[in-house]
């Protein structure tokens, strides 16, 4: 995930295309034992009116412009010290002193929680200050490069995103400069005990490079694992895209649950770095967005096609190295997600700026990443990645917005995509089809197959796989729908015996009942989920601070002994009571496949009413407890069997293709 797309939200950066770049210089220090800052800055700033911004919770010490103290008024609004500069006839110099506390570190939260948490944070166990608190001054609607020196006490390292300049470090504290010379909204600070490894390197394009890793003391032999795999990801990209855009990179270690991506690192969790397949997985996501989004910006009041980009040519792509069943899967799981959204939480793509929840990251990063799946089917790969490449060589260190996309690969496959775009882009929602006829009569010496598809509306315009399965073996056609049906005949050497659907989820789609069986997620994301937990008393208390992990939203409460309301239900509580509340209001009891193993249990069912159940049983307090950091993961499943924080067994309910059977 790449950071800057919290700050997206915010308002500063709105007209940023339009601002002339300025430039900041930086000179702080930080202490984790009092969580004070303190600290100068410099900005240059050009002659247009302009407003400087800094978070409210800092106390200004000073502040000049042209040497000349306190000659702008400040005004503080929205927690936050806004000065507006009237325009003048020469470029500014504005000199700022702050100081103040920043929250304590909170090594407690879970993942989502460090999602919303948007403050900034100290603690001998690490720092992190994001530019999206304005915990340094900022030129709104504007972009600059800059420069900052961090101080910290010894036995802490601190960096930003950027060039190392300078590194001192004695027995009473530590000291780095950092630069970055291209356009910026905002520095994220990052501190730590750590302890670094470094190595310089020379891609395979030929570009060197500093590797780095700021590692834990408990994880630091993992460095050399990790400075290898940057290494192959840098040569991936600069052969797909173009020359790696900085002078280095680093992987930083974090107390918390982070997973974010900035220019010229990567700031993951302690516990995510342990796991053994991150290096194959998450970290080539995260290196990724040093093209997408920190080296091209996404223009957000269009869209942010950054973080579906990087999930199509990072996560995808590392499934279709495995295989093609390894790529089915991820496609099923992507089309099984947005099964559990709710229209109410569906937006059109051109809309998505950054995830906040379950269903955004369904929308903003599956799907789109789909969408771009289903363009390279279209224009065929080799135009696909010339069009990458020509997107990159045109708008590196540019603001870029999906309009800018379409035309790179109009460009690169010389045809006009402007009715793929509008339709993925504008709409919410996505196709749902099926089978409204087929035939088969004997042809000559072989046999045609006359199928009719149907969609509703808004049609889509969709070249949909149908598979034929013959006495023979199985050949695929397609069948161009383009309204809202579709009529078309084709030859088979052997008897048809039946027709599938899209059998290999190439299209996004709303799945059929029968495609897309309940999961865990299709509670966890709706907004109208109703949540029952018995019985009353500690182990309840500890019940509701589960589903308020779990859920996305607030849910709706009822008394265990009244009728049970229609829609998503979460129902929480000990083994045998929870047993005797299902059957006692008519709902599927727990199934085989999890009955009497581990210390909980967690599944889901399908209600009478067409919604779905989860169900989570524990045998004991502590095992209820021990489920809040773990089963937030674990969306994508239809059942989950845990020992403890461990989950022992796990799967999804079978799902079946569409399918016409000829008789």
């Amino acid at each position: 995930m790449r950071l800057r797309a919290l700050a997206a939200a915010l308002a500063l950066v709105a007209g940023q295309a339009a601002a002339a770049p300025a430039h900041l210089d930086v000179d702080a220090t930080l202490d984790p034992a009092t969580r004070e800052l303190r600290a100068r800055g410099t900005l240059a700033v050009g002659r247009d009116a302009t407003e400087i911004v800094l978070a409210a919770r800092y106390r200004v010490e000073s502040f000049a412009v042209d040497g000349q103290r306190d000659a702008v008024p400040v005004a503080t609004r929205n927690g936050r010290h806004v000065w507006r500069l009237p325009a003048a006839e020469r470029a500014r110099r504005v000199e700022i002193a702050w100081r103040g506390a920043v929250d304590p570190l909170d090594e407690s939260l879970s993942h989502r929680d460090t999602l919303r948490n948007g403050r900034p944070v100290a603690g001998a166990r690490g720092s992190f200050l994001p530019g999206s608190t304005l915990w340094h001054p900022i030129v709104a609607h504007g972009l600059s490069g800059y420069r900052v020196t961090i101080a910290m006490p010894a036995g802490q390292k601190a960096l930003v995103p950027g060039r190392l300049v300078e590194e001192l470090e004695s027995a009473e504290r530590y000291r780095a400069r950092f630069e970055f010379a291209h356009p910026s909204d905002g520095i994220d600070l990052i501190a730590g005990p750590y302890r670094v490894e470094n190595r310089d390197v020379r891609t395979a394009g030929g570009k060197a490079v500093r590797l780095r890793t700021y590692f834990h003391p408990e994880i630091a032999t993992l460095a050399e694992g990790y400075l290898d795999a940057v290494l192959g990801y840098l040569n991936l990209y600069e052969g797909w895209i173009g020359e790696y855009p900085f002078s280095e990179f680093s992987v930083v270690s974090s107390p918390t649950p982070t997973g974010f991506g900035m220019p010229t690192l990567t700031y993951l969790g302690i516990d995510v770095l342990r796991l053994p397949f991150i290096r194959a997985t998450s970290l080539g996501h995260e290196v990724l967005h040093n093209w997408w989004g920190n080296g091209v910006f996404v223009e957000y009041a269009r869209g942010n096609w950054s973080e579906g980009l990087t999930t199509f040519m990072a996560d995808y792509h590392f499934k279709e190295r495995q295989g093609p069943a390894a790529a089915r899967e991820m496609r099923l799981e992507w089309l099984r997600d947005f099964a559990a959204v709710p229209t109410s939480e569906d937006r059109p793509l051109n809309r998505f700026v950054a995830r906040y929840h379950g269903a955004s990251q369904i929308v903003g990063y599956n799907k789109t990443a789909m969408v771009f799946l289903m363009l390279r089917d279209l224009i065929g790969k080799e135009a696909f990645d010339a069009g990458i490449r020509e997107f990159w060589r045109a708008n590196k260190f540019r603001v870029a917005s999906w309009g800018d996309l379409r035309r790179a690969f109009e460009r690169a496959s010389k045809r006009d995509l402007g009715a793929f775009f509008a339709q993925w882009l504008d709409r919410a929602g996505a196709p749902s089809m099926r089978f409204a006829d087929a035939r088969a009569a004997q042809h000559g010496e072989g046999w045609r197959v006359t199928v009719t598809l149907a969609q509703g509306a808004p049609v889509y315009r969709l070249r949909v796989p149908v598979r034929v399965r013959t006495e023979r073996g199985e050949e695929t056609r397609i069948v161009d729908l383009e309204g809202e049906r579709a009529v078309a005949s084709f030859e088979t050497a052997a008897q048809p015996v039946a027709l599938l659907l899209d059998p290999d989820l190439e299209l996004f789609r709303r799945l059929a009942p029968d495609e897309a069986p309940p999961t865990l997620r299709e509670v966890m994301v709706h907004p109208a989920a109703t949540l029952a937990v018995l019985p009353d008393g500690a182990a309840a208390d500890i019940g509701r601070k589960l589903a308020a992990q779990l859920l996305d939203h607030p849910a709706k409460g009822f008394a265990a002994g009244a009728p049970v309301p229609p829609g998503p239900l979460l129902v929480i509580g000990p083994g045998d009571e929870l047993d005797a509340w299902l059957a006692q209001h008519g709902l599927p009891a727990r199934p085989a496949v999890v009955a009497g193993k581990g210390t909980a249990q967690v599944w889901t069912a399908t209600r009478s009413d067409g919604r779905t159940l989860v169900a989570v049983s524990a045998r004991d307090v502590d095992a209820l407890a021990a489920l809040a950091r773990p089963l937030p993961h674990y969306g994508r499943q239809s059942w989950v069997v845990f020992d403890g924080a461990k989950a022992i067994d796990r799967g999804v309910w079978p799902s079946k293709p569409q399918a016409w059977t000829f008789k």
